[in-house]
């Protein structure tokens, strides 16, 4: 797949941002992120309203006023963003593909990065833009359109948020308008933390591989079915992201020992969005990094034992037990501290340990990505692509919104034992 870079340009607020705005401080749970970018592709077919795709412009520019930190540049010294209007990076490219020849397992995750405007890892520096985007176009009048925001202003809920926002005034959409806030500085004031090295690197990283698994609808009927005789007197039954997160953690499990000839202890992480959770509760809308991770840690011994069936209910607990901890979170600054902050460097501290196995799950399914229309249709896929983030697993929804597309990113010598793995080939084929 080739990419031909035809324009590159910023678009800035349609109004200056105020004065008293142009210095955001970032909160505590933001400067302790990993430097990265939350990226995002959606990719639309040719219709007859696809050919003018000026408005996607006329609309940023009406509501980054709104967005005001993302047209900004960070300023890593003073943990702050200079909110001077530099602009959003709009870039338009042609491929020399059709559409469909990449959709799904058409292409490599890794060739997807060539969708998007800068590199996964390429942020923090005063030169970086927050915001990219990259407009790509294809020779049967499809789209993809590449969205790259900094991790260290945003999380992917806010993501959702700014895709939602865009979409409705391309549209020109007025109902229930969207109303940002960058509040969280407020509630978790930055405290100049150093960020959490959990490995990523600024370009490329060759040894991280990320492998699409596609849980349709009748899998995931497969695996609930596996623990019913556990839900018997629930009124629901184990949600989508549970039981692929639980069969999945029992598979890396599995290909570890087969690596090693042993097992290692394990850490499992569950980010839990805390908006509209605590008390009082937070917006939908506030935008930053607002999530709290559920964990379970188990020892290599208590590790023999963990199979599917035992790893739905574990994981679920831990889930719950996250969002019932929400609301204490804003009751309690120390509490809040340690739930949020604390845990968090914890279990990059943990990752680091060569005797112990960590996988970081992220649920990105409930942020409407299919629902984002700019006028000329919804989007036929959503993607992510390829993160050099080892053991971090996402989550996405699928068009149908019965199934879950799963990004696994590993390491290549661990991707080797997980592609081989019996319960991955029936997945896979």
């Amino acid at each position: 797949m080739k990419i031909k870079i035809v324009s590159r340009k910023f678009i800035k607020p349609s109004r200056p941002t105020p004065e008293k705005l142009r210095t955001y401080k970032i909160s505590c749970m933001d400067e302790i992120n990993p430097t990265n970018n939350i990226v995002g592709l959606l990719y639309y077919p040719s219709t007859d309203n696809i050919g003018n795709l000026n408005n996607l412009e006329k609309s940023l520019e009406e509501i980054l006023p709104q967005f005001y930190p993302l047209a900004g540049r960070y300023i890593k010294e003073n943990h702050s963003v200079d909110c001077s209007d530099q602009g959003v990076e709009y870039i338009q490219a042609q491929v020399d593909r059709k559409l469909l020849e990449i959709i799904g397992s058409g292409v490599e995750p890794v060739e997807l990065n060539d969708l998007l405007p800068v590199e996964v890892g390429a942020a923090d520096e005063a030169s970086d833009p927050i915001m990219s985007v990259q407009i790509n176009k294809f020779k049967c009048g499809g789209v993809a359109i590449g969205i790259a925001i900094s991790h260290r202003i945003v999380d992917a809920s806010s993501f959702g948020t700014l895709l939602s926002a865009w979409t409705k005034a391309s549209r020109g959409d007025n109902s229930e308008p969207i109303i940002p806030n960058f509040d969280s500085p407020l509630y978790f004031p930055g405290e100049n933390l150093g960020k959490l090295d959990l490995g990523m690197i600024r370009t490329r990283d060759p040894t991280i591989v990320t492998k699409r698994i596609l849980f349709d609808k009748k899998a995931i009927a497969n695996l609930r079915a596996r623990v019913s005789h556990l839900y018997e007197n629930s009124y629901r039954p184990p949600s989508r992201v549970l039981v692929v997160s639980s069969f999945l953690s029992e598979a890396l499990m599995r290909c570890d020992h087969t690596k090693l000839g042993k097992q290692r202890d394990f850490l499992i992480t569950q980010a839990v969005n805390i908006r509209e959770r605590t008390v009082p509760p937070l917006s939908k809308y506030s935008c930053g990094n607002l999530v709290l991770l559920g964990m379970v840690e188990r020892s290599s011994e208590e590790t023999k034992s963990l199979d599917f069936e035992r790893l739905v209910p574990l994981l679920g607990n831990a889930a719950r037990k996250a969002v019932s901890d929400c609301v204490k979170i804003l009751s309690n600054c120390q509490d809040g501290h340690k739930m949020l902050v604390d845990a968090f460097v914890g279990a990059a501290d943990k990752s680091r340990d060569d005797n112990l196995n960590s996988i970081w799950f992220t649920d990105w399914s409930k942020f409407g990505f299919y629902d984002n229309d700019f006028g000329f249709g919804k989007p036929i896929w959503t993607s992510v692509a390829n993160n050099p983030f080892k053991n971090l697993i996402i989550m996405l929804n699928t068009k149908e919104n019965d199934g879950i597309e799963a990004w696994v990113h590993l390491h290549e010598k661990d991707m080797f034992y997980f592609e081989q793995d019996e319960e991955i080939k029936k997945l896979s084929t």
